[in-house]
């Protein structure tokens, strides 16, 4: 059977239930919906990892940690945006808007691209970013309206 038919065969053959799209539900509580074991089963808890308190961090370190961390995300999609936006923003940041931006990637990487590219079907934005300047920021680098390209930043672009 050629490829073609098998794709012909499936998509009339396969019962709809394999595809149910989940409209508002974030990337963990789709995910907790298939694979749960029990009712009392916290994906979030599993998923997303408690960050490490940095006490006492310098602000070099600081801008070091988050550069990697923009580039280094484990999903192209957000590493390219975030490595991006923090060639272009990071340097200028004060110390609080660093704060921001490090709680900004404590959060799961698709859920950070759908927000960034205002995909709020897929994934709500949650009432702690709503009228965030830096979500603000993030989703106008996402419009990307210069049409570049996007690609990995240069060391350099970050200093």
């Amino acid at each position: 059977m050629s490829v073609n038919r098998i794709g012909v065969f499936a998509s009339k053959h396969i019962p709809k239930i394999f595809y149910r799209p989940q409209v508002g539900l974030s990337v963990a509580s789709r995910f907790s919906k298939c694979y749960s074991t029990s009712s009392e089963d916290d994906l979030l808890m599993r998923v997303k990892v408690e960050p490490i308190k940095r006490e006492n961090e310098s602000l070099e370190n600081k801008k070091a940690r988050l550069v990697y961390q923009s580039r280094k995300r484990g999903i192209l999609e957000t590493d390219l945006l975030l490595s991006g936006f923090a060639a272009k923003y990071l340097k200028d940041m004060t110390p609080e808007q660093l704060q921001e931006y490090d709680s900004l990637l404590d959060e799961l990487d698709w859920d950070i691209y759908y927000w960034a590219t205002k995909n709020y079907e897929t994934s709500p934005l949650p009432d702690k970013w709503k009228g965030s300047d830096l979500m603000t920021k993030l989703q106008k680098f996402a419009e990307n309206k210069d049409k570049k390209i996007l690609r990995m930043p240069d060391l350099k672009e970050y200093k």
